[in-house]
């Protein structure tokens, strides 16, 4: 087992519930758990699950999986990735050139247990792996999440990421296209407007203006989401 990183309180107990960097003899637990969050999620298409193979590439690879443990058992696990260039076109969609390519980083995957869900695991994860980045090799943190999926949308947002665009991905998978972008500040400071998250259409019409996605809010039962430019 790789060194306790940081103890991390849960319910009250500050012992029972740690974070440490995950390697290769942790697999069979990583599959475990992502196989309980796809069977638990009453929509399948927010979540496009890795393989063991996948898994591997990112766990041999630079230190950017963490997991937390409750009582030794893995509840929780979020990868970044280092993509050798571009993999999944996610820079490619929101205008980065080849140039750019090499200070891409994805935000991969993050599951946590439906026990453990309400604790914020997903982005206390991704704020420790984002403050170990270092940000003289990497500028552009992306990532990808289904419209509807609000804790991973919030998420995103907590960790600074904007929306850049919307578009099928992954076999024509609806997909929000994230990014932070590490060098740039008062992202979307100016005029704003809300919209309807299932408005599709009216989201792109906005982006192709210049507007991005720097928040959401529900009004009335409805998730809108805030645009600025």
């Amino acid at each position: 087992m790789t060194e306790i990183v940081k103890y991390l309180p849960l319910n009250g107990e500050d012992k029972n519930t740690y974070l440490r960097y995950l390697t290769t003899t942790d697999l069979p637990e990583i599959i475990e758990l992502q196989t309980a969050v796809y069977e638990a999620l009453e929509d399948k298409n927010r979540l496009e699950p890795l393989d063991e193979d996948e898994f591997l590439t990112i766990l041999e690879g630079d230190s950017l999986m963490v997991g937390i443990f409750h009582q030794e058992k893995l509840v929780a696990f979020r990868a970044f990735l280092n993509p050798a260039a571009d993999e999944e076109g996610l820079g490619k969609d929101i205008g980065l050139t080849e140039e750019d390519y090499a200070q891409i980083i994805y935000s991969e995957i993050s599951n946590v247990h439906p026990d453990f869900r309400g604790n914020r695991l997903q982005t206390r994860m991704g704020k420790f792996i984002m403050e170990q980045l270092d940000s003289t090799a990497y500028r552009y943190v992306l990532a990808t999440v289904a419209p509807g999926n609000i804790p991973s949308m919030k998420d995103k947002f907590a960790l600074g990421m904007r929306i850049y665009k919307v578009k099928e991905k992954y076999g024509g998978k609806l997909r929000y296209i994230y990014c932070n972008d590490l060098q740039l500040h008062n992202v979307g400071d100016g005029e704003h407007r809300e919209i309807k998250m299932n408005d599709i259409t009216g989201q792109t019409n906005l982006m192709e203006e210049g507007y991005i996605g720097t928040g959401m809010k529900n009004k009335d039962n409805e998730w809108l989401i805030i645009y600025q430019k």
